[in-house]
């Protein structure tokens, strides 16, 4: 790329973030006016972050461990670091194209590794240190990976795992792995061995497999670090932001507001480690920290409501849910406690977020908010194929050529068809539109169902459950009934203090009864854990499962009158 290309490509995003900037708090003229930055050429390392970076001493990465150390790492420092890493790299055999498993945990390393692997026009295939073998073998098996880094205490993960890849690993002896500490040694310098183009893979995601086997999703050089404007945009990130999200390395979202979104703000990122959630602890650290933008996962909000949250006496400026939608109760608690309301926000892992509640919007109880700036939104029957109802499957409009938007399934050409078909992505969520076009969830289309003929959504008997004090987390599925086809039943986790008792049942089918239509009504109870996926989704799947081979004891709504 030439440099005249490069400080284009530079300027044309600058351009387009600095607008949302400047619109942050009206919608309507950032939904009208925003425009897609789409050059030909783009390397969101070398061509915005080092840009950004070059004499900058504000902190780009602030950690803070369990114990009480901390690590601070510059802009500036970041850039070097990186530099140093990807001449490390090529001088290990990575070269453009080559597939790396990233398989760090929240450490300084894995930033350095993420930039370093742009810098080299590698493919990063980012993996949670909680996989298993198993899980690593599919990994290297289908992502085709040519080499591996990971923290020294999951090298014995790979000793059944075949393969001719590099093995690098973090914090070992250097023995029987490369170890990475060498890269230190290297120049600060870095020159990169060509351009590159706006289409080539960067990211290759497995997902997280809530009903069937990993699908790997694949990104671009523009799709993720240009596609997150929209994620800027809704967290509401400014430049000198302090910004945390708690989200564990591998997934999506933690490259959505850990790397993309906040650096494409100027803002820090800010991670609070830890072994056990501590919502006390986690308060305190953003208080001493000054924490202004705060997003989480809805399992990490009920536990926090479960807490005194008046003990952060400085609440951050903006607070965000995704991951699935959140509850009204929770948004509730927290806008008693510290006077903010937590606006959610809807995308996946193949895109960034497609729908959101930004800064500035008048928001809707329940409601998602509105397609984000630079997606168009439309709602289609999922039996006719019609567009623009008034509730059906989300998908996004690809005449407007959205950025932020996956490449496809990767090897799957069948299944990227399917997902793309007739003009429009298909998200699999089933949302309906009010006459303002606020988008409400309904539910994912293969955990919505019927009983007695009526449409259920398990979201909405969730959010009823949540409602009573003794519920701390809940997931409704339907129960084979001779006579209705379906009824349903609530798995629930209770809150400290409640028993799993007939008394306690009794008292949830009450409430059932007083906030939900009958024939949305539970009919079943069952006290039980949630099987999750290792991002944290609950597994209706195999809750679904469970219910038709009748697992644990339920209690019946009729038996106890």
């Amino acid at each position: 790329m030439t440099a005249a290309s490069a400080t284009s490509a530079t300027e044309g995003f600058r351009a387009a973030r600095d607008f949302l900037l400047r619109h942050r708090d009206d919608y309507e003229t950032a939904y009208e006016g925003f425009a897609w930055p789409r050059p030909d050429r783009f390397n969101w390392a070398l061509e915005w972050f080092d840009v950004i970076a070059e004499g900058n001493d504000r902190t780009a990465l602030h950690l803070v461990e369990e114990d009480g150390s901390e690590t601070k790492v510059s802009f500036a420092e970041m850039s070097a670091r990186s530099n140093r890493v990807a001449n490390w790299l090529r001088a290990q055999g990575v070269r453009a194209g080559d597939r790396i498993i990233v398989m760090l945990g929240n450490q300084a390393e894995l930033w350095e590794t993420v930039l370093a692997a742009m810098k080299l026009r590698a493919v990063v295939i980012p993996a949670t240190p909680l996989l298993g073998p198993a899980d690593l073998r599919d990994r290297v098996d289908r992502g085709r990976a040519r080499h591996v880094i990971v923290r020294a205490e999951d090298t014995a993960k790979f000793d059944d795992v075949p393969g001719d890849y590099t093995r690098i690993a973090v914090g070992g002896d250097g023995v029987s792995w490369l170890g990475y500490e060498h890269a230190a040694r290297e120049s600060a310098d870095f020159e990169p061995d060509g351009g590159t183009l706006a289409d080539d893979t960067l990211m290759l995601y497995f997902t997280s497999g809530t009903t069937a086997r990993p699908k790997l999703v694949e990104h671009t050089h523009t799709s993720y670090p240009v596609g997150h404007l929209s994620t800027m945009y809704w967290i509401g990130l400014k430049p000198g932001d302090v910004h945390l999200n708690i989200s564990s390395p591998g997934w999506a979202k933690h490259a959505w507001s850990n790397l993309f979104a906040p650096w494409n703000a100027e803002a820090t990122v800010f991670i609070h480690n830890y072994t056990r959630f501590d919502p006390a602890r986690l308060m305190s650290e953003m208080e001493r920290n000054g924490v202004t933008s705060f997003c989480a996962p809805p399992t990490v909000w009920r536990m926090l409501i479960q807490a005194d949250l008046g003990q952060l006496k400085t609440p951050p400026r903006e607070v965000v849910a995704a991951g699935e939608p959140l509850n009204p109760e929770v948004i509730e608690s927290v806008r008693r406690a510290w006077g903010v309301t937590i606006r959610d926000g809807f995308g996946q892992t193949e895109t960034a977020v497609q729908v959101s509640n930004s800064p500035g919007q008048r928001l809707k109880e329940g409601s998602m908010g509105r397609p984000s700036p630079g997606f168009r939104v439309t709602l289609v029957d999922p039996v006719t194929g019609r567009p623009d109802v008034e509730e059906g499957e989300i998908c996004l409009d690809l005449s407007a050529h959205p950025v932020g938007l996956m490449t496809g399934y990767h090897g799957d050409p069948e299944r990227t068809a399917e997902a793309m078909a007739d003009g429009y992505y298909r998200t699999g969520d089933i949302g309906s539109r009010d006459e303002d076009g606020y988008i409400f969830y309904v539910g994912r289309s293969d955990d919505v169902f019927k009983a007695s003929d009526y449409k259920i959504s398990p979201f909405e008997l969730e959010s009823a459950l949540l409602e009573h004090e003794a519920v701390a987390e809940a997931a409704v599925v339907p129960a084979p009934d001779p006579v209705r086809l379906a009824v349903p039943k609530a798995y629930v986790v209770l809150a400290a203090g409640w028993e799993p008792d007939e008394e306690t049942a009794k008292a949830l089918f009450a409430h059932s009864r007083a906030v939900l239509a009958p024939y949305k009504r539970v009919r079943r109870i069952e006290f039980a854990d949630l099987p999750k996926t290792v991002s944290g989704k609950i597994r209706r799947v195999e809750l679904r499962r469970l219910t038709a081979e009748g697992g644990g004891k339920e209690y019946l709504e009729g038996d106890l009158g």
